[in-house]
């Protein structure tokens, strides 16, 4: 366990779920994978150390076979489809967007079945039904589209709302995206972890996401991950899933 004392506001609440005799279920997405790096292993370690079940939002467009054959031995990671290339087509002053309607749908989706295709084909064992917008931004009018292709659910950002498909989503993101690059302080986002927590011990069931950008993480980032896991693997009150488990 950590002895770090900003920590603490996240143990006072899980004593709580504890007391109550109920669990809450978690579950965890990194995003951007294309091919094996000395980053995904760090990551990929701990999911061993701490028996914790990750869901890896892959990029089609670019990935190949080293990173399905790296993968192929991990028993803990499942596969899912991250857009196609990752590619922004909105306009410079509005929010970065791969899956809008900024071009035609009919090509949008096409990335989007051939993306489905190659990601199954590739992870025989591990695919996951699940497409993981860039950006967390979907076109709502595609959402219709993606089940005939053989999707499940969209995991986006935030609380999930009325949608024609499952959403799975994530609610913690551990990254500052602006101004100084790098992993927020662990107060900042143990904050939000517990305000998620009240929410869901007020009676919503909906799995908490945490997401992670292998990537791009520093010291303060890898950080917060293994402490978390260091918390929270093997509570009484938390139960890490597989992100298959939700997606029906």
């Amino acid at each position: 366990m950590s002895d770090k004392a900003e920590w603490q506001p996240l143990r006072d609440e899980l004593r709580r779920w504890s007391e109550a005799g109920r669990k809450v279920k978690f579950w965890f997405r990194d995003d951007d994978a294309i091919e094996p790096t000395p980053a995904l292993d760090r990551l990929l370690a701990l999911s061993n150390r701490f028996e914790v079940p990750m869901t890896l939002a892959i990029i089609p467009g670019p990935t190949a076979e080293p990173l399905a054959e790296r993968l192929a031995r991990e028993s803990r990671i499942t596969a899912t489809v991250h857009g196609w290339t990752h590619q922004n087509h909105a306009p410079d002053d509005t929010k970065k967007q791969e899956l809008g309607l900024h071009r035609p749908q009919e090509v949008v989706l096409d990335e989007l079945h051939r993306g489905f295709d190659k990601l199954k084909a590739l992870y025989p064992q591990q695919f996951i039904p699940l497409l993981v917008p860039p950006w967390n931004r979907i076109d709502d009018a595609l959402l219709p589209h993606l089940a005939p292709f053989g999707y499940r659910a969209v995991s986006v950002f935030g609380l999930a709302k009325q949608a024609p498909i499952g959403l799975i989503n994530t609610h913690i993101d551990i990254m500052r995206w602006h101004g100084v690059r790098g992993g927020l302080p662990h107060a900042e986002i143990i904050g939000r972890l517990v305000e998620e927590l009240q929410n869901r011990f007020d009676g919503n069931d909906e799995p908490i996401g945490v997401m992670t950008h292998h990537l791009v993480h520093d010291a303060v980032a890898w950080s917060f991950i293994e402490t978390l896991f260091e918390e929270t693997a093997g509570h009484a009150a938390i139960e890490w899933r597989p992100v298959g488990n939700f997606v029906h």
